[in-house]
This record gives C-alpha cells, sequence and structure tokens, in this order.
C-alpha cells in the first residue's frame, strides 16, 4: 500500500470515527437505530420469530396502522386476501417481508419527521424518500416479490449524503467548494478518505443492518442487454436507478424529465420493465411524491402552503356563518316552529360547512318512515321523492347514527370496507359523495329526524375541528328545543279539547 492510499485509509478511519462520535452525541438520525434494532431482532428471531415480528409492530401504533394498510393495498396482497391483523401479515407476507416493510416505514417516518437546521440536509433526506416513491413504483409495476426490500435499499442508496450533510455540515462546504454544487461525490475521497458509498455502506453496517440490504445500496450499471441479473444486482440496479430518478425529478422541469426519460429507458431491460410501464411508474410515483413531499419543486411548497392558508382562511369564514345561523336559531327557537328551525339549521350548515348537498329528513312515526323534506344542492331536489326508508332499525350508518343521538362524521364513504353500511336509497341518490355528516335530532329519547350533508370530489379532503362538532352538536340542540315545544303544545292543546 502506497503512502497515498495509507494516508486516504487513515483519513477515512478518522472520518467515520468522527460519525459516530456525532451520532452518539445528537442521536441517531433520530431515532432510526432502535427500531432497526427491535425489527431485525424479530426477524432473526428462531422458533417465535412470527409472534416477535407481531409485537415488534403491534408496539408502534403508527407503523401497525401503515402495516396493514400497505398489506392491503395492491402491491403487497397475496391471492387477495384482506389482512386485518398484524399477524395474519405476517402469516401471509412472511417474516422477512414484514420486516423489510417496516424498516422502510420506520426510515421514512424518521426522515419525515426530522427538522434538520441544514436545509441541505433535509433536502438529501427527501430525494431519499423520492426515491423510495420510485421504487415502490417501478417494483410493483415489475410484479417484484422483493419490493419492500428494493423500497429498502432505495431509500438507502444515499444515505451517505443524508450522514454527511446532517452530521458533518463543515465537510459538505468544503466538498461543494472543492468541485461545485451537484457534484459533491467527486470531491468525497480526496476530502473524507471515503467514497459516498462507502460512507453509506459503513453506516449501515453500524446500524447492523442485513448484508443484504448493504448489498443493494450499492451504485450498479444499467446490464448488458440479454446479461443475465442476480437478485442482488437486480435490488442494486433499481436502488441507483431510483436515487438517479430521484436527483432528476427533484426540480419537475423539463431538463429533469428529458434525464429520467434517458435513465428508466437505459435501466429498462436490466428491470425487465418496458419503458412505456416505466414511464407509468414514474407519473404515479410522482403524485405520490407531490403528496408527501415538503420542500422539494416537485411537491409545489408555495402552492402547497397558499392552499392550505386559504382552507384556513375557507374554514375561518365558515364558522363565521355557523356561529351567525345559531345566533338567528337562539332569537327564534321560542317562537318559530319546528320546521322553520330546521329551514335555518339546513341553510346554515350548507353555508358554513361549504357542503355539496344538505337535505333534512323529517320521521313520520304514523307512516313509519323516514322521507326528506327540504334540500340545498345542484341536482339534488329531483332526488328528495327516493330519498326514504322504513324507520324500523336497520345495520346500517343512518340508524346507527339515528340510534346514538350524535354527530356521525364519515370521511371516506368509498371505502369498500364501508359499502355493507350504506343503504339502497342512499346509494342510489347520494353515491358522489366521498364525505358525508349526519346529525341526528331526537326528542324524548326518539329519532324526529335528522340533517345531512355531504361534499363530493370538488372539495378537498376535510376534517371536522372539535369547535365545528360543537357548533353543530349546539344547532341540533336549538332544533330539538324547538320540536320538544312544539309537543307540549299539541300535549296542552289535547288535554284542553
Amino acid at each position: 500500500m502506497n503512502a497515498a492510499v495509507q494516508e486516504t485509509a487513515v483519513d477515512g478511519a478518522k472520518t467515520l470515527s468522527q460519525l459516530w462520535d456525532r451520532t452518539r452525541m445528537q442521536g441517531d438520525m433520530p431515532g432510526f437505530a432502535k427500531a432497526i434494532s427491535a425489527i431485525l431482532g424479530a426477524m432473526r428471531g428462531e422458533d417465535e420469530s412470527d409472534f416477535n415480528m407481531t409485537q415488534t409492530v403491534l408496539s408502534d401504533p403508527v407503523l401497525t396502522q401503515k402495516v396493514l394498510r400497505l398489506a392491503n393495498s395492491g402491491m403487497y396482497s397475496a391471492f387477495g386476501q384482506h389482512v386485518n391483523t398484524v399477524s395474519k401479515a405476517v402469516l401471509v407476507l412472511g417474516t422477512e417481508a414484514i420486516g423489510h416493510l417496516a424498516l422502510g416505514l420506520k426510515l421514512i417516518e424518521e426522515l419525515s419527521v426530522a427538522s434538520p437546521s441544514s436545509t441541505v440536509a433535509h433536502v438529501e433526506m427527501e430525494k431519499a424518500v423520492l426515491a423510495g416513491i420510485v421504487a415502490q413504483q417501478v417494483a410493483s409495476t415489475a410484479n417484484s416479490r422483493h419490493a419492500e426490500e428494493a423500497v429498502v435499499c432505495s431509500l438507502l442508496h444515499t444515505l451517505g449524503r443524508m450522514m454527511i450533510t446532517f452530521y458533518m455540515p463543515e465537510r459538505w462546504a468544503d466538498m461543494q467548494q472543492a468541485a461545485g454544487a451537484g457534484k459533491e461525490d467527486d470531491a468525497a475521497l480526496p476530502i473524507l478518505g471515503l467514497s459516498m458509498e462507502e460512507v453509506g455502506s459503513a453506516a449501515a453496517a453500524h446500524w447492523g443492518l442485513p448484508k443484504n440490504l448493504i448489498s443493494g445500496m450499492r451504485a450498479v450499471g444499467p446490464a448488458e442487454e440479454g446479461a443475465e441479473v442476480s437478485h442482488a444486482d437486480w435490488i442494486a440496479g433499481l436502488s441507483t436507478m431510483s436515487a438517479r430518478c430521484a436527483e432528476s425529478l427533484w426540480h419537475d422541469d423539463e431538463e429533469g424529465a428529458e434525464q429520467v426519460r434517458r435513465i428508466t429507458e437505459s435501466y429498462s431491460g436490466m428491470l425487465g420493465v418496458n419503458p412505456e410501464q416505466m414511464s407509468e411508474a414514474i407519473e404515479k410515483a410522482k403524485v405520490v411524491a407531490a403528496n408527501d413531499l415538503s420542500i422539494a419543486p416537485l411537491s409545489k411548497p408555495a402552492e402547497r402552503r397558499a392552499k392550505a392558508l386559504a382552507k384556513t382562511r375557507q374554514r375561518a369564514e365558515g364558522n363565521k356563518i355557523l356561529l351567525s345561523g345559531l345566533a338567528d336559531m337562539r332569537d327564534l327557537v321560542d317562537t318559530a316552529s319546528p320546521g322553520q328551525m330546521v329551514s335555518i339549521a339546513l341553510e346554515t350548515v350548507y353555508q358554513g360547512l361549504d357542503f355539496s348537498r344538505a337535505v333534512a329528513f323529517v320521521r313520520n312515526r304514523r307512516e313509519g318512515r323516514y322521507s326528506a323534506k327540504m334540500c340545498f344542492g345542484d341536482g339534488v331536489k329531483e332526488l328528495l321523492g327516493d330519498m326514504s326508508f322504513d324507520d324500523a332499525y336497520e345495520p346500517n350508518v343512518f340508524h346507527a347514527a339515528l340510534n346514538s343521538d350524535r354527530v356521525i362524521f364519515i370521511e371516506n364513504a368509498r371505502d369498500p370496507k364501508f359499502a355493507a353500511k350504506l343503504p339502497a336509497w342512499w346509494k342510489s341518490t347520494l353515491s358522489e359523495a366521498r364525505s358525508f355528516v349526519i346529525l341526528p335530532l331526537q326528542s324524548n329519547t326518539q329519532p324526529a329526524g335528522f340533517i345531512y350533508g355531504d361534499w363530493d370530489e370538488s372539495f378537498p379532503p376535510i376534517q371536522l375541528s372539535q369547535a365545528e362538532f360543537g357548533l353543530l352538536n349546539e344547532l341540533r340542540a336549538l332544533v330539538v328545543k324547538a320540536v320538544e315545544r312544539r309537543h307540549q303544545l299539541e300535549s296542552v292543546n289535547n288535554r284542553v279539547a
């Protein structure tokens, strides 16, 4: 070994020693190492490995929810089975697959919650997440049985860059000054004594990641046409392609799009995905990334912030309308008829919550039916005659709301698992709704009717706040007060007669 090589080796060892010192001081990025230890421990378990993996996943509620959701998705589900428990997910997909899946999810979670003071480090982390998204879509298109492993390797492909920007920003600045922005890797060896790939591999080994994942992180060029590709090289090829695509997709511009086209075409044969399918997978990845990333130009952060502010202002204005409507109802509660109060309430929620449609249903006890009587919204008036149903209990969301006497908010009415809880009359009249709210009206523990409002696809996904639930409950109470006053008057009149 000549002197220059010896000096490089010493410098590399010093760099890694400093890197481990800083991770000890600042905490592994930020708590990924602990999650890795638990997941890998479960993967390495012997007789009870399945149970250990189930316990490991269940110890993290967020991870549990994500594993179940992905286990039921088109990419991960096996034989079309519904997976409702982590135990079944482990049995159906296997301990190793769930382990890789959990590793990928935990890394994404850790990267997303990390708020490094350095924007550069944040950029590198989001590029890693983008690479994982690309790998997920391409692996899904390829129908790979090793999709989870490929996603983790793609997330970790640029681990060296993440580690240096996060823990050693001054070295990153030196590399940038020496080689220029975007070419930092070229200056890694003289400044760090290691290539970026070597830093990433060393960090992965330091964390105790399996050898197959470390192998999948390495940079691999496109294989020659007709060449046999091993499983290890396929994973490494996909992670390399995904990382390069992430770099080019980042700015969401014409130049980047052309680079992505060249990259995907060059790896198409090696990965067994034709260029057209590759293009479709990239477009799907861009849609996912636009929602999951926060600072990438691809995610249009300025536009997203503007929409968020507009939505906040819209909700604030809507709450003012709810408060104004409630003030009117308080003024009239002792004199207005139940029908008049329902009319004011219906208009108030329609305007205040910006419903696509709002309908008031009244119960006719003699006929034993609920029927729609008033409505707002395009095209709903013509459907009023079809909106009626028996008051005899049926196991659906409307009867459940009427019996529980509480506001029900359904965020995703199109969830296939929820279909059995939706009655036929709703499916034939109001099924354009994505989300809806039911405000049951009970008088003396007996349902008197309900107010319904929904949002279709033209409205952004919504979550009602506690303040809005409070306003809706107050509105319900005022309508019920008018109904009960009417009942009292009728009772008095009947006794007099």
